[in-house]
């Protein structure tokens, strides 16, 4: 059964913004009590937060969808609807979230960082925050808005100041287990490590932690064994260190040899090229192991690496060891630049920026207008089309935002199609310019007489249609 897993896609949507309501208040001896309409809740978020007690990614690879709850809906009385919960996910300290694509979206490392990887919907208005001195009794209310959907990838890239590399069984297992209180599982057969083990190590006043990384073999930053699976876990630490197996039973290899293909991996996978490396003759405790050490020494010194002659089972050079890696890691740390508090930018918006756009798309012999933009698509979603009403306020809130004009410098004219949203989501609608907006022009609530007025555009392309299909008809019935 799987009990580590380092990378899962993950499927989270947010919750939906609940809809806005629709009263008037009644009570007896008050026949004008007004709107009362209460609002919709807003939707959930969905979060991600780094939790220390989290180790793997498990969880979310058996239950990938994750969903938050949605906003109640606004009800009489002015009563507002009950915010959704927000959907907090405990994840590891080093997480990276991308998207399908594999852009980094966030990089959540420290206890308590978080990212909210899912918006919750906006709830919709009631009619008694729709009121105004023009428009005393709306009809109609806001619908909530849809919470954001996303697929997303997580990947643990594990924090470490050290990462032991090298050959299976070139005993990396066990000398995280002498330098540390770390209990790998430790077999005198290959690939033993199927998972990084971690390690906390104290030398002197400086405390780091080790990483035990399953064995690299020739082909690993193609896939090959297990070390592309695993080879992120070393992205982030500060020191490598070769352990290099001095008694191995097959004769091809010596830890010259050994040394050269891991280091081809390394580079191969890239990123690597700049961490201070540490080479440890390993298994020195057996005389051939002692006698092969003394004779790769001179050309790994030659090469410029600090060599440490150790032994896991007999436990010695450990100490020298341990006080040479913390070493390197209160060096590597005090050459780091000081974070800086997050400074906060404000950027207004310009002065020219409406907000929107309109493009012009020709679809055959008729002219198309998409309108693309936060505001508009988020009215879109917000509208009960079904309420005429609604439809007419929607159509105020356009012309004030100035969507009117635009599509005037663009070209358009009456009749002519305008979309309002992406093209697999869009409202397609006819455009009647110069529309004057007002309550004295509305009827009784949840109607606009605007709307009743004949659309000739619209009539000649369903005329044009009846005409066709009926052509088709007798075509058909008619051979000669």
């Amino acid at each position: 059964m799987t009990t580590f897993v380092d990378r899962v896609e993950l499927h989270i949507a947010a919750g939906s913004g609940g809809h806005g309501c629709a009263s008037v208040h009644r009570e007896k001896f008050k026949p004008l009590g007004g709107p009362d309409g209460g609002n919709g809740g807003r939707g959930g978020e969905v979060i991600l937060v780094v939790d220390q007690d989290v180790t793997t990614l498990l969880d979310y690879h058996h239950s990938p969808h994750r969903k938050a709850t949605n906003g109640q809906p606004g009800a009489g009385d002015h009563r507002s609807g009950k915010n959704g919960e927000d959907l907090v996910l405990p994840v590891p300290d080093g997480t990276v979230v991308l998207d399908k694509k594999g852009n980094v979206l966030a990089d959540l490392v420290g206890q308590g960082t978080t990212y909210v990887a899912g918006q919750g919907g906006r709830g919709g208005l009631g009619n008694a925050a729709l009121a105004s001195a023009r428009r005393k009794a709306p009809g109609f209310a806001l619908l909530g808005v849809p919470g954001e959907e996303r697929d997303i990838v997580l990947e643990l890239k594990t924090v470490a100041d050290v990462a032991l590399v090298g050959y299976p069984s070139a005993g990396k297992s066990s000398l995280i287990s002498v330098l540390s209180a770390a209990k790998p599982k430790i077999a005198d057969y290959p690939f033993t490590t199927l998972v990084p083990n971690l390690g906390v190590v104290t030398a002197g006043s400086t405390v780091y932690t080790i990483a035990d990384v399953p064995g690299l073999i020739p082909g690993a930053s193609q896939g090959k064994g297990l070390g592309l699976e695993f080879l992120r876990h070393v992205e982030r630490c500060s020191v490598l260190v070769h352990v290099l197996d001095t008694a191995t039973l097959e004769s091809e290899r010596d830890p010259i040899s050994d040394l050269d293909i891991i280091e081809e991996e390394l580079k191969q996978y890239g990123g690597l090229d700049n961490r201070p490396r540490i080479v440890v003759l390993n298994k020195i405790d057996i005389p051939d192991g002692q006698d092969l050490a003394d004779m790769v020494r001179p050309d790994l010194e030659a090469r410029g690496y600090r060599v440490f002659e150790v032994s896991a089972v007999a436990r010695t050079g450990l100490k020298e060891l341990s006080f040479a890696l913390a070493e390197v890691i209160a060096a590597t740390r005090a050459a780091k630049p000081k974070e800086e508090a997050t400074r906060i930018v404000i950027r207004p918006k310009a002065v020219d920026d409406a907000g929107f756009t309109v493009t012009r798309e020709d679809e055959g012999s008729e002219a198309l207008y998409r309108v693309r933009g936060e505001k508009p698509e988020r009215w879109i979603r917000q509208t009960d089309f079904n309420n005429d009403e609604a439809v007419g306020y929607l159509a105020d809130r356009l012309n004030r935002l100035g969507v009117e004009d635009e599509l005037m410098k663009a070209g358009a004219a009456a009749g002519d199609a305008v979309a309002i949203g992406p093209e697999e989501n869009a409202v397609v609608f006819d455009w009647e310019p110069t529309v004057v907006a007002g309550a004295e022009m509305l009827g009784r609530r949840g109607e606009d007489h605007r709307l009743e007025a004949p659309r000739p555009a619209a009539q000649r392309r369903r005329d044009k249609s009846d005409k066709d299909e009926s052509e088709q008809e007798y075509d058909e019935f008619n051979p000669f």
